[in-house]
């Protein structure tokens, strides 16, 4: 139709080439408004295709984490912590770096204790190994792992790490976070 409407405007008389410019500004006006559009919608395509994670995996893109609650052709909507829905366009989760923390059915906790100079080291050591096996949800291969991480201006920092079902994860973190201060 449009050839053929330029081929009617030259018949006429009228330039065709001007009509061919008013054609492609036009084109080109609709292809940058919807240039955000189409990235969006190709972003949505590569997510959907190569799975960086699915929905109810706990992820952290954007300077957001949260929980995916819908991964729609456009847009990605995660459900933070504290219950806000956030919605991130593909465009820029599909080209940026994405954490998730789903897909390793373990994660590794890890606490920094500050304790003064003189204070005896291998009671403190003992005493963060036996808090965090005593608790049972640490796993035991690898083993719980507690060192001197650095020698602070004003203190000693004690460094405990230990493996975790990622279920399990917050639970045991805030938990030893409250047993080690007691």
């Amino acid at each position: 139709y449009i050839v053929i409407f330029i081929i009617i405007f030259s018949i006429l008389g009228f330039e065709s080439s001007s009509v061919l410019a008013v054609f492609a500004s036009m084109g080109l006006a609709i292809g940058m408004a919807l240039s955000g559009t189409l990235q969006n919608f190709a972003g949505g395509i590569l997510i959907l295709v190569l799975r960086p994670y699915r929905i109810g995996d706990y992820i952290e893109a954007q300077g957001v984490s949260g929980t995916v609650a819908n991964i729609g052709l456009f847009s990605t909507m995660i459900h933070t912590a504290d219950k806000k829905t956030i919605y991130i366009p593909n465009n820029s989760i599909s080209t940026s770096i994405i954490n998730n923390y789903s897909t390793s059915t373990t994660r590794r906790c890890s606490w920094k204790v500050s304790v003064s100079y003189g204070d005896n080291y291998d009671t403190i050591r003992e005493a963060m190994l036996d808090i965090i096996t005593r608790d049972g949800r640490a796993l035991a291969d690898p083993a719980p792992y507690i060192r001197i991480d650095a020698l602070a201006d004003s203190a000693v920092i004690i460094e405990a790490r230990a493996w975790v079902k990622n279920a399990d994860y917050w639970g045991l973190y805030f938990d030893m976070n409250e047993k080690m201060y007691k």
